[in-house]
């Protein structure tokens, strides 16, 4: 590698480290120094992190429920689930739609609540009379 590419190669990081030097030298009106500063930074950052991670996770598991749940009910005899919409938030389900009796209301919620990673049901479900049987 010639001598040019070499220094063209470190002058970024020798700006950027110049750059970045002054302020690690220096402190903040609170009192507390820039290793401070930076450390709680840091922490804040990883705070972020492991909050995004664990969003993600548990936007995961909701979308997993969720499909067991339709699945289980699309599974059950004489019960229209397409009339059944699910929505899950961290692992409590929600059932909403108009159904033809409280039969079905019932049946319903126990699927949904035996369904693995449910942590609890709200059963929005209505009976209407107009609703096609099963």
């Amino acid at each position: 590698m010639s001598i040019r590419k070499k220094i063209l190669a470190v002058a970024p990081a020798v700006i950027l480290g110049i750059w970045l030097a002054p302020p690690a030298f220096t402190q903040d009106t609170g009192g507390s120094s820039a290793s401070s500063s930076m450390h709680r930074a840091g922490e804040d950052t990883e705070g972020a992190v492991t909050n995004a991670y664990h969003g993600t996770v548990t936007a995961v598991d909701d979308t997993t429920i969720t499909t067991a749940v339709k699945t289980n009910l699309a599974a059950a005899k004489n019960l229209r689930s397409g009339q059944i919409h699910v929505t899950t938030t961290a692992g409590v389900v929600t059932l909403r739609g108009t159904v033809h009796d409280s039969e079905v209301v019932s049946r319903a919620e126990a699927i949904a609540r035996d369904t693995s990673g449910v942590r609890r049901v709200r059963n929005h479900l209505r009976v209407s009379a107009s609703v096609p049987q099963g």
